[in-house]
């Protein structure tokens, strides 16, 4: 299903240290669960070798949250974990 990104989404995986790819990967091979207002979310981990706001990390989870319209998926925001 083809994904579109908001606004929103874009600045947030800018900040929070997502790629376009990462969210796309997520929402093909991740795990969905259910978000709030009726939206889904999809979770999945990265290995991760590099550090992010100074510190290392070996994982990074990408949970995308969409809404699903017609024939597409609509990316409203995007949550990225390190751990």
């Amino acid at each position: 299903m083809k994904v579109h990104f908001s606004k929103h989404a874009l600045l947030q995986m800018e900040e929070r240290g997502a790629t376009r790819s990462e969210v796309v990967k997520s929402i093909e091979c991740g795990e969905e669960i259910p978000a709030k207002k009726g939206r889904r979310a999809f979770r999945y981990n990265f290995q991760f070798v590099g550090s992010w706001l100074g510190k290392r990390f070996r994982i990074k989870q990408v949970k995308p949250i969409i809404v699903k319209e017609n024939s597409h998926y609509v990316v409203v925001t995007v949550y990225v974990f390190y751990f």
